[in-house]
C-alpha cells in the first residue's frame, strides 16, 4: 500500500510538471515572417514548443508561469550566420596561437556561448575554428552549458598560404606543410578529402576561404584562391554529404567563382561587382555582410600595435567598404542573410549588425526577418525555428519598446527563452 501511495504521488507530481505552461503576454509580436507586427497577444509554451498564439492576454491556471512583456516587442530567437565562437579579438591574439591549449579555447568558449545566448541569439553558424566548436555544440545540446544552438563548419578550408592556412606568418621551421586534415587544399583530390575529413570530424557545413582575408598574416586580402574545379569538387562532395558551402570572400573574382560553382553564401563580399550581384540573384546565393566586423577592424587598425602591420594595412582599406557593398547589394535585390563575424569583435554585441543594416537602407522589419526566418531556411530548420508559430520551437526573445521605431533597442535584450527554458528575464 505504501509503495502504491508513493507511486501515485510521483505520478501526480510528474503530471503537474508536464501540465505547466508558460504564458507570455506580448505587447508587440514580430513573428519573423510577416512585415506587419501584431499587438496584444499571448504566446503559450509547453515543454520545448509553442502550442498556440492567442488574441489578448490569456489568464493563467494554477501552476502556470506568466511572463509580462506587455511593454516589449517579442520575436523569434535570432540567428547569426557568421560567428567564430572559440575566441575573440585582442592585441595578443597572434601570440596566443602558440600559448593556448585546446582546453584554454574550450573554457573561453563556454563564456562566449553564454554571452551570445544572453544577447538574444539562440542559434549560430560557426564558420571556422580549431575543432573545439564541435565539442561545444555537443555540450550545449546535452544541456551541460548554456549557449545557442550551433551549426559549425569545424575547420575552414584554405589553399596553402591563403586565408585560413593555420601556419601563415610562422617562421620557416614551424610552417610545415599542412594538408587536407588541417583544412589546406591544393587539388581536386585534396578538396574531396578535406570535405570528407570535416564530415568525419562532425561538421554541419563547409566553409572555404575563396579569397585572401583581412586578419590572416598574409599580404593579399582580396586575390582569388581556389581554382574553379576545386570549388566544384568541394560543393559536389559537400552536397553528397548533406552540407551547404559558405565562402569567405573579399575580392570579386573569388566570389564569382564560388557563386558560379554552387556556393550558397558569400561572407563579407567587400569588392562585389554588379555582375556578381546579378549572378547571386540568378543562383539564389546569399550575402552575409558582417558589417560590424568591418567597422571594428577599421577602428582597431588605428590602435598602434593592435594588429601586425600587414594586417593593419588591409583592415584600414577593406573594413569601411563592407557597409557600402551591403547597401548596393540590398538595393539590387541580392538575397541577404544576417551574420556578424562575432569574434572579430566582442561576442554578445552581435545586435550591432541590425543598426548598421538599417543605416545602410534596409528597413528594420526586413533586418529582423533576415535574422529569423531567412536564416532558418538557409539552415534547413524553417519548420522548427525562426518563426513564432504553433508547433515551432519556443526560441523567443524580447526587447523593450519597438525596434521598428528605434533599432537601437535590439541591443537591450531582457528576455531570452530557448526551447521553452527561460535563460534571461
Amino acid at each position: 500500500m505504501k509503495n502504491l501511495t508513493i507511486t501515485c504521488l510521483f505520478l501526480a507530481i510528474s503530471c503537474s510538471i508536464i501540465a505547466q505552461k508558460t504564458i507570455i503576454h506580448a505587447g508587440i509580436i514580430i513573428d519573423g515572417v510577416s512585415k506587419k507586427p501584431m499587438n496584444e497577444k499571448s504566446i503559450i509554451v509547453e515543454g520545448k514548443q509553442i502550442t498556440s498564439i492567442e488574441d489578448g492576454y490569456v489568464d493563467a491556471s494554477d501552476g502556470d508561469v506568466v511572463v509580462d512583456l506587455k511593454n516589449h516587442t517579442v520575436m523569434p530567437g535570432w540567428i547569426d550566420m557568421h560567428v567564430h565562437i572559440e575566441g575573440e579579438s585582442s592585441p595578443d591574439r597572434y601570440i596566443r596561437m602558440f600559448t593556448d591549449n585546446p582546453a584554454d579555447k574550450a573554457f573561453l568558449s563556454v563564456d562566449i556561448a553564454k554571452r551570445t545566448l544572453m544577447a538574444g541569439f539562440t542559434t549560430v553558424r560557426d564558420v571556422g575554428g580549431s575543432g573545439v566548436n564541435v565539442s561545444l555544440r555537443e555540450a550545449i545540446a546535452k544541456g551541460l552549458i548554456d549557449g545557442p544552438r550551433i551549426f559549425t563548419s569545424e575547420k575552414g578550408l584554405s589553399i596553402t598560404g591563403g586565408h585560413g592556412d593555420p601556419t601563415n606568418g610562422f617562421r620557416s621551421d614551424l610552417m610545415g606543410d599542412p594538408g587536407s586534415k588541417e583544412g589546406v587544399v591544393n587539388s581536386v583530390e585534396d578538396a574531396r578529402k578535406a570535405v570528407r575529413q570535416r564530415y568525419k570530424n562532425g561538421a554541419d557545413l563547409i566553409k572555404i576561404t575563396a579569397t585572401g582575408g583581412v586578419l590572416s598574416v598574409a599580404k593579399d586580402g582580396s586575390g582569388a584562391s581556389f581554382q574553379e574545379e576545386e570549388i566544384r569538387a568541394i560543393v559536389q562532395t559537400a552536397s553528397d554529404l548533406g552540407f551547404h558551402v559558405a565562402a569567405h570572400a573579399h575580392g570579386d573574382e573569388g566570389m564569382r567563382r564560388a557563386v558560379a560553382n554552387g556556393v550558397k553564401t558569400i561572407e563579407h563580399g567587400t569588392y562585389m561587382s554588379d555582375a556578381t550581384m546579378d549572378l547571386m540573384i540568378q543562383k539564389n546565393s546569399y550575402l552575409v555582410p558582417t558589417i560590424t566586423a568591418g567597422m571594428e577592424v577599421a577602428e582597431n587598425a588605428k590602435k598602434p600595435g593592435y594588429y601586425p602591420k600587414v594586417v593593419a594595412e588591409k583592415a584600414k582599406v577593406i573594413g569601411p567598404k563592407i557597409q557600402g557593398t551591403f547597401a548596393r547589394a540590398y538595393k539590387k535585390g541580392v538575397p541577404i542573410a544576417f551574420g556578424t563575424d562575432a569574434g572579430v569583435f566582442k561576442h554578445g554585441e552581435n545586435a550591432r549588425e541590425f543598426t548598421y543594416m538599417v543605416e545602410a537602407g534596409m528597413p528594420a522589419i526586413e533586418a529582423i526577418i533576415c535574422a529569423t526566418s531567412n536564416n532558418a531556411s538557409l539552415l534547413g530548420m524553417d519548420d522548427q525555428i525562426g518563426t513564432l508559430k504553433e508547433g515551432f520551437m519556443a526560441d523567443i526573445v524580447a526587447v523593450p519598446g519597438n525596434p521598428l521605431e528605434d533599432i537601437e533597442v535590439m541591443k537591450a535584450v531582457n528576455f531570452v527563452m530557448k526551447e521553452g527554458k527561460i535563460y534571461k528575464r
